[in-house]
């Protein structure tokens, strides 16, 4: 896969990714900014701003002017909101671009932001809330990173709370956007089939306006504890939803490589061993996944599953006990080449898109401050060992990083203290 990144004079990050003869192209513009720049009372508007840039300009004074422009060149177009970034997109066909580019640009420098629309939206994103509150597994996310994480901003929801979103104002929103949407932290991707000789002066005359001013920092990460915590929410559901984690580290560490393989020996595909342990041999459960978790300044590992709800207990002591073995015993030769190969797999057939590669892309320059080719990160992947693996484990799996979130009819978690535990 190739790519290019430019650096414009102001500072704002160009990154091209060419695909020959390819029947569409993606434009992506990313902000280095979410939820992790907010404080208290501002928690929730990174994403409040998302939805608000697709209300209008002075040259597309209505929300329908800009929705009404992409459907009619058939777009595929949305925008997304997390702790570090925050993304606007378009993907057409290639002779659209100039018309994708410039609707990009144009909301993303020069949105209104009028009170009445405002007021209108305050009223969709609180029944996104409700939305989202009435859904057991994103719940227990929730209450995972409150958790592990408490009254900062890594432990905050996105989205925000309705008192928060009710209480917005246009001047807060105006003085986020200035202090955020600037030059130097600005990405703008263009993944498919286009002219590389024009691209750069076209994205350049594009964000001619974009400020080039020093954009606001968030704040540090605190991360604190001593012995293993466990936080339940409860509600009457059909399955128990849950999410055991231990805090892990940041996407750029050296380690990296290793925690994804060892994600994927214990819970990534359907032979992976908490699928085969949980699903197939004890019928516990219908999903059940692990992953790493990782930001620019720290992370988590966790492994999540909705199980029967009267084999609660069993279902933790299955998970830990695995995650025991992995401590105990090397992952032989035959199933890490399985693991390692899955992976490789993965990562290039989840690249076979335009709006993919420039995700893949503009994911590695927000975080990590660099790209990696997937050569480059599965030759990374190709080089861990099964003795890194196991030394990993016995570093994460520790009853001073442990943490559980639970979902269901269980209104505290000392029912389980006694041997949640590796």
């Amino acid at each position: 896969m190739k790519f290019n990144k430019t650096t414009l004079k102001n500072g704002l990050r160009v990154i091209t990714v060419p695909i020959t003869d390819h029947p569409s192209v993606t434009v992506l513009v990313m902000a280095e900014t979410g939820s992790k720049y907010e404080n208290k009372q501002t928690n929730g508007l990174s994403h409040f701003l998302e939805h608000m840039l697709f209300k209008g300009t002075p040259r597309r004074p209505e929300a329908t002017d800009v929705s009404r422009e992409l459907d009619s060149i058939g777009a595929q177009y949305n925008a997304f909101t997390s702790d570090e970034y925050t993304g606007y997109y378009a993907k057409t066909a290639p002779h659209q671009l100039d018309i994708s580019l410039d609707l990009l640009s144009d909301i993303y420098l020069n949105p209104l932001f009028k009170v009445e629309e405002m007021e209108k939206e305050k009223g969709v994103i609180v029944e996104e809330i409700r939305m989202y509150n009435d859904l057991p597994q994103r719940i227990v996310g929730y209450v995972f990173m409150d958790l592990v994480y408490g009254d900062q901003p890594a432990g905050w929801k996105v989205i925000g709370s309705e008192q928060n979103v009710k209480a917005f104002t246009r001047e807060q929103l105006v003085a986020y956007k200035n202090s955020q949407y600037v030059a130097g932290s600005t990405i703008v991707v263009v993944a498919g089939s286009f002219d590389e000789t024009k691209i750069i002066d076209q994205i350049g005359s594009a964000f001619t306006s974009i400020p080039s001013t020093q954009k606001a920092e968030k704040l540090a990460v605190i991360e604190s504890q001593s012995a293993p915590a466990i936080k339940t929410f409860y509600k009457e559901t059909d399955q128990t939803h849950l999410i055991i984690g231990v805090r892990s580290f940041s996407i750029i560490d050296s380690r990296s490589p290793i925690i994804n393989v060892l994600a994927t020996v214990l819970g990534k595909g359907m032979s992976s061993r908490l699928f085969a342990k949980m699903r197939d041999q004890l019928g516990i459960c219908y999903y059940i996944h692990a992953d790493q978790d990782a930001y620019t300044d720290h992370g988590v590992f966790e492994i999540a599953a909705g199980v029967d709800n009267s084999r609660v207990k069993e279902a933790i002591a299955g998970i830990l006990e695995e995650c025991i073995r992995l401590k105990n015993e090397l992952v032989s030769p035959a199933e890490l080449k399985k693991v390692k190969d899955f992976i490789a797999g993965n990562t290039l057939l989840s690249l076979e898109t335009s709006d993919a590669r420039g995700e893949f892309c503009a994911y590695q320059e927000i975080l990590k401050g660099k790209i990696e080719s997937p050569d480059e990160v599965i030759a990374k992947i190709q080089a861990v060992t099964a003795e890194q693996v196991q030394s990993l484990a016995q570093e994460l799996f520790v009853d001073t990083k442990l943490n559980l979130a639970i979902v269901g009819k269980f209104k505290d978690g000392s029912q389980f203290k006694d041997y949640f535990h590796f």
